[in-house]
């Protein structure tokens, strides 16, 4: 069976990689990395399996023999979904390669916050030696919207610090890692209560504005929002207002609303908001992870078709 890689990597990283850990894990099949969107064009004319980030028009109508895209990403809303599925071309997507790396952001997000870090880093730069206060994360009630991979490896992470962990998701009866776990009717009481909301949820009608002016009232002035979700699942000009006003005690912020942010936006201004260039998501294993779902499918669909794959979400 051939594989095309296609040629734009993942967070920075070059796609030859991804190629030569499936050539590692798929002996007995062709795999090829298009380093040109020539090679593509010609590339993908008779290849059974492409893998990328995203995949075109223009490579659809040459694609004569291909069965299954691979994306590269967990989200794939971006993805030409209809057009795949007119040609019976089957979606995977790359649910759970970004699940342990996310997590230690959130936690190293919430632990920067209670142990004063920033300040601590001001004050070394001044080499002032003197004490300033800090908090801790036992005893603290962290809310987690989104009880996915990436949300319940943010609870199991955060058990062994003694957190009381609330999950939000849209079907509670799924249940999940969390000391308890709502459906959306719950959302506002969590928040209310909470010392610290990780939004890890995927941005649907339901999820886009979520977190608004409202939301902010609701949470503890001291409360810390962490959002490695998408960037429009909060309004940005309500967390603006409610940083400016004391409303909650600040953000990190992976993904922002635009994106990327511009240079002047009043976030990057703001001593208790830490914005990062949607990175939390980069880790060296990424590439590995993915190797792992894809060759797994692969040998799944050679057996038995291009069907129940391991994340097939078309």
């Amino acid at each position: 069976m051939k594989l095309l890689v296609l040629r734009e990597g993942v967070h920075g990283t070059n796609a030859s990689a991804y190629a030569d850990l499936l050539r590692d894990r798929l002996p007995d099949h062709e795999v090829v990395h298009a380093r040109t969107r020539e090679a593509e064009l010609r590339e993908i004319r008779d290849a059974r399996v492409a893998t990328g980030i995203d995949i075109d028009t223009e490579l659809l109508e040459r694609a004569g023999r291909l069965r299954l895209f691979a994306g590269a990403y967990a989200g794939h809303s971006h993805l030409p979904l209809d057009a795949l599925d007119e040609r019976n071309v089957a979606v995977t997507n790359a649910v759970g390669v970004h699940a342990p790396n996310v997590a230690e952001y959130v936690l190293g997000a919430l632990l920067a916050r209670v142990r004063s870090f920033r300040e601590g880093y001001r004050r070394q730069e001044r080499a002032e030696w003197r004490p300033f206060e800090v908090g801790e994360l036992a005893g603290s009630t962290v809310t987690v919207v989104g009880l996915g991979a990436i949300g319940s490896a943010v609870v199991e992470r955060l058990n062994p610090f003694e957190v009381e962990t609330v999950g939000i998701r849209a079907n509670p009866e799924q249940g999940g890692p969390a000391d308890t776990v709502h459906g959306p009717d719950g959302f506002h009481d969590a928040l209310a209560r909470s010392d610290a909301v990780v939004l890890a949820c995927p941005l649907t009608e339901e999820t886009r504005g979520l977190v608004d002016e409202p939301e902010f009232t609701t949470m503890p002035t001291e409360a810390h929002l962490v959002n490695v979700a998408r960037g429009p699942v909060v309004d940005t000009d309500a967390l603006v207002t409610a940083i400016r006003r004391n409303v909650i005690g600040g953000a990190t912020l992976d993904v922002t609303d635009p994106e990327p942010l511009p240079a002047d936006h009043p976030l990057w201004g703001f001593e208790n908001v830490q914005v990062t260039p949607h990175n939390a998501g980069a880790t060296p294993a990424y590439y590995d992870r993915l190797a792992d779902i894809l060759a797994e499918n692969v040998e799944h669909a050679a057996a038995e078709g291009f069907e129940e794959l391991r994340n097939q979400v078309a």
